[in-house]
């Protein structure tokens, strides 16, 4: 939520990128980059759901049918509700296809991976991540008639499916397949007894940083945006830090989902074991991320909406579609506050939706009807 938050109320999020080393500030780039975490694990982690039905007694073809369903059903809710919520309008001359889309889609792909063996699935997921960075040079622009292919699998882009409309490609599929299936394989590992799923964890985990950190130094492959020396060492640390997220490069993932699994394996407490305190609202909102997701956008753009009447400024842009990628922005030049602002926005979010996760949670945890495992 928080980069959602500054994207609405943040004074520059339409005018430069909070990564743009020459642009932003040591806080505003933190804001931006500690969200990073959240699609690929995200991701990551529908796969892994996916493994551990099956150890719960549901059979591959029940399995594969579920995806599919609920892979129709995430690209049907990214096209509808989630588009509503940053929009709130109906004019579908613009759309853009984020995670939700992304899981949907690659759900669909892993219905028809789960009959192969559990290695086979790693290896394709594993190939995806490592081998798509080596297509970063071929463009889109470059295929012709093919282009919208290329754009759907692999490069972020626009494509116009007829006059008047434009979509933005914000995730592209390929790299998401790859993690969704190394999800699903990693499944695996979580069903070894406590003590050794945490060292199996913990190693993978440490691997996965200290390769990213290795490849990352020697600045030849994983990633299309070179660190580069900065004016300071630690705007130099920034620039290393600083991968591509669209599409996810392989040292963006490795960045990622290394320092997630980590957590996992810190955070693996005993059976029968209640989450603390401070990882109570970690596990409720892990419980049901999509039924969050769903709620967080229209409630940030209410509260935009909210500030922009309170504040007599312009309400206009809040209905219109307001980030089209090929036209100025529609939001007004004046419109904004200030990293304060946002995370108390912010903040008010997450607190306003924790009772209503926690009884979704609750409801999810007392009942086992078909249409939950959709929310």
């Amino acid at each position: 939520a928080l980069d959602h938050v500054r994207e609405f109320f943040h004074v520059s999020a339409t005018t430069y990128d909070p990564l743009d080393l020459t642009k932003t500030n040591t806080l505003l780039f933190f804001t931006r980059w500690v969200t990073h975490f959240c699609a690929p694990t995200f991701v990551f982690l529908a796969g892994t759901g996916a493994f551990l039905s099956t150890s719960r007694g549901k059979t591959k073809p029940e399995l594969a049918r579920f995806l599919v369903t609920r892979g129709l059903w995430l690209i049907l809710l990214e096209m509808t509700l989630v588009r509503f919520g940053w929009f709130f309008n109906f004019d579908y001359s613009f759309m853009f296809m984020q995670v939700i889309w992304a899981i949907g889609c690659s759900m669909i792909v892993l219905a028809g991976l789960i009959f192969l063996p559990v290695r086979a699935i790693a290896a394709v997921g594993l190939l995806l991540i490592f081998a798509h960075d080596a297509f970063d040079s071929v463009r889109a622009e470059s295929l012709g008639p093919t282009r919208w292919l290329w754009v759907v699998l692999h490069e972020t882009n626009v494509v116009v499916p007829r006059p008047g409309m434009l979509v933005l490609m914000a995730y592209p599929l390929v790299p998401w397949v790859g993690v969704m299936a190394a999800g699903y394989a990693f499944g695996r590992l979580l069903l070894f007894e406590r003590e050794r799923r945490r060292r199996v964890l913990l190693r993978l985990g440490a691997a996965s940083v200290g390769l990213c950190v290795v490849l990352r130094a020697a600045n030849v492959y994983g990633d299309p945006r070179p660190w580069a020396a900065q004016a300071s060492g630690w705007f130099t640390f920034l620039s290393f830090i600083n991968t591509s997220k669209y599409p996810p490069s392989l040292l963006f993932l490795l960045m990622t989902l290394g320092p997630a699994i980590l957590a996992l394996a810190l955070f693996d407490r005993a059976p029968g074991r209640e989450p603390g305190l401070l990882a109570r609202p970690f596990v409720v909102f892990g419980r049901v991320p999509l039924f969050y997701y769903l709620l967080h956008v229209p409630l940030i753009h209410l509260v935009a909406l909210a500030f922009a009447y309170a504040g007599g400024g312009p309400v206009g842009w809040l209905f219109r579609n307001w980030i089209v990628p090929t036209t100025p922005p529609t939001r007004p030049a004046e419109w904004g506050y200030g990293l304060p602002v946002v995370y108390a926005v912010w903040t008010a979010v997450v607190v306003a939706l924790y009772p209503l996760c926690r009884w979704f949670a609750g409801v999810k945890a007392r009942r086992r009807d078909a249409w939950l495992g959709y929310l």
